[in-house]
C-alpha cells in the first residue's frame, strides 16, 4: 500500500513539475513574441520616420541651396538643386497651377518648365519682372531647364536686348546662348514638304499633320546650311503678328527674326518676330 501511495505521489509531483515547466515555457514564449512584435513595430516606425525625413529633405533641397550666379548654374550637374534670380522675358503657358517661362539675367538665360504658380501670380509675371526661383536643373533632348520649381517675386526690372547669333549658326558656341533672347538676320526661307509632298513655306506641326492654331515649323538657311525654326503656339498663338507673318511667308523670302534660343535635338529657336526684307 505504501509503495502504491508513494508511486501515486511521485506521479503527481512529476505532473505538477511538468505543468510548471509548460507554464514557464508558454510564459517565456509569449514574452519573446511580445518583444519581437515590439521590436518589429519600433523598426517599422523608425523606417517610416527615416523615409519621411528623406522625402522632406528631397522636397526642401531646392529651397535651401544657396543663390547661384549663372556660371555656377551652368556648371551644376543635371538633377542637382539650383536657386537663381533672373528677369521674366516671356511667358509660354499656364495650366493646373503650373507656369512655363523664359528668364534671363545679364550673364545668361533660363527656361523654367511647369513651375508652381497660381493664376493670380502668373498675371504678375510681366516682362522684366525679377523673380527668385528654386528647383532642379534638368535636361530634355538637349534643352537645359529648371523643373519642379517654386518662385517668389522680388524687386527689380530688366528686359534683355536680342543678341545677334546669326554667325554662330552651325558652330559649337551657339549652345552657350541657349534660352537667350536672340536675333537672326538675312536668312532665306527654304521649302518644306507637306503631307502630300508639295513644297510649302511652312507646316502646321513638324510633319504637316496639324491645322491652324498648332505650332508652325519653317525652314530657313544661312550660307549652305538649313535649319528648322518654330513658332510655338503656346508662346505665340494664331492671333499674334508673328504667327500671321509666318503664314504669309513665301519660299525664297529673306527675313530677319527674333526669338528664344530653345534647343531640341539641336538648335530649334522659338520665334517671336518675323520681318520680311
Amino acid at each position: 500500500m505504501k509503495k502504491l501511495i508513494s508511486g501515486v505521489l511521485a506521479c503527481s509531483m512529476l505532473l505538477a513539475l511538468s505543468g510548471c515547466k509548460k507554464d514557464e515555457e508558454e510564459t517565456t514564449t509569449t514574452a519573446t513574441e511580445t518583444t519581437i512584435e515590439a521590436t518589429e513595430s519600433t523598426s517599422e516606425a523608425t523606417s517610416e520616420a527615416t523615409e519621411s525625413t528623406e522625402a522632406t529633405s528631397e522636397d526642401t533641397a531646392a529651397e535651401t541651396v544657396a543663390l547661384m550666379s549663372y556660371a555656377e548654374y551652368a556648371a551644376a550637374a543635371v538633377d542637382s538643386p539650383v536657386t537663381i534670380e533672373a528677369f521674366v522675358q516671356a511667358k509660354q503657358s499656364w495650366w493646373e497651377n503650373k507656369a512655363t517661362v523664359y528668364l534671363q539675367d545679364e550673364d545668361g538665360a533660363y527656361f523654367c518648365y511647369d513651375m508652381a504658380c497660381s493664376e493670380e501670380d502668373y498675371a504678375k509675371l510681366v516682362e522684366g519682372q525679377k523673380i527668385k526661383v528654386s528647383g532642379f536643373k534638368s535636361e530634355w533632348s538637349g534643352e537645359i531647364e529648371i523643373t519642379d520649381a517654386s518662385f517668389e517675386i522680388i524687386d527689380g526690372n530688366w528686359v534683355a536686348e536680342p543678341v545677334d547669333v546669326t554667325e554662330l549658326l552651325g558652330t559649337d558656341e551657339l549652345v552657350n546662348k541657349q534660352n537667350q533672347k536672340v536675333a537672326f538676320k538675312g536668312m532665306k526661307v527654304e521649302a518644306s514638304k507637306d503631307a502630300a509632298g508639295n513644297d510649302v513655306a511652312f507646316l502646321y506641326k513638324w510633319d504637316g499633320s496639324g491645322e491652324e492654331g498648332d505650332d508652325l515649323y519653317f525652314n530657313v538657311s544661312f550660307g549652305d546650311k538649313t535649319y528648322s525654326f518654330t513658332v510655338e503656339s503656346y508662346l505665340c498663338d494664331k492671333s499674334t503678328d508673328v504667327y500671321k507673318a509666318v503664314q504669309g511667308l513665301k519660299i525664297g523670302d529673306t527675313i530677319d527674326m527674333e526669338g528664344f534660343l530653345y534647343w531640341y535635338e539641336g538648335v530649334n529657336p522659338h520665334i517671336t518676330s518675323v520681318t520680311v526684307k
